[in-house]
């Protein structure tokens, strides 16, 4: 479960103070398919940035499971996502020089898994997203598409209990975007993982059990707004 409390993230200082969430509060349960809507520059991008701890609110709490975030050390919080999370972005960020096996097998390393266990967790992956058959394909040399699976690939070799996306599909097709939504939500079930989307489709919102939705980096609304949370605007 994450436990988002009266979280506020600020930027700059003086007259160029920047104010992008401003006392969000929310509650998304454990295994949950949650979207995060709103316009450009709603705050729904610094909120996954802030659940994940790739960045530190400015006040309040951010509680996964219980632990606190901010009570973590640095490398606490790496090892906590390297071990818990993972995250996918619009822009894929492959290793365009590397191998798919290559690409796949890092947050195995960074996780310290054993050399023994890479290969097949490698492969199990790939073989999810329809991608065994490229393995040894360079990533430089695959489509759009292609790419975008191979991130996923490589944010689910872990068994992550979080999947953070942002506008995953962004940059594709509607087609191929179609196939890597269907792709996140089997893998929601299959994994039982906590899926939280940012994006600004409503039709895929709809798609997820709950909807935050963002405006001037305030929630003006969780649809549906489990009892415990606070702060939010019906």
């Amino acid at each position: 479960m994450i436990e988002v409390r009266d979280v506020t993230k600020t930027y700059g200082k003086g007259d160029n103070l920047f104010t992008a969430l401003y006392k969000v509060s929310a509650i998304i349960p454990t295994g949950t398919a949650a979207a995060i809507i709103g316009k450009s520059g709603s705050g729904k991008s610094t909120l996954i940035h802030v659940m994940s701890g790739l960045d530190h609110p400015s006040d309040g709490e951010i509680l996964i499971d219980g632990k606190s975030l901010q009570d973590m050390k640095a490398k606490q919080i790496d090892t906590f996502r390297a071990n818990e999370m993972s995250f996918i972005f619009q822009a894929f960020f492959v290793e365009a020089n590397q191998t798919c096996y290559q690409n796949v097998m890092l947050p195995l390393e960074i996780a310290k898994v054993g050399r023994r266990d890479r290969r097949k967790k490698v492969e199990e992956a790939l073989r999810a997203v329809d991608l065994i058959d490229k393995i040894d394909t360079l990533a430089t040399n695959l489509s759009g598409g292609q790419k975008q699976r191979l991130a996923i690939a490589r944010a689910i070799v872990n068994k992550p209990k979080l999947i953070f996306a942002d506008e995953p599909t962004g940059n594709l097709d509607s087609a191929t975007g179609e196939l890597i939504i269907k792709l996140l939500f089997d893998l929601n079930k299959k994994l039982g993982c906590t899926l939280v989307i940012v994006t600004h489709d409503e039709e895929l919102a709809d798609r997820c059990k709950m909807k935050i939705y963002m405006k001037d980096g305030e929630i003006k609304q969780i649809t549906p707004a489990p009892k415990q949370v606070k702060g939010a605007k019906k």
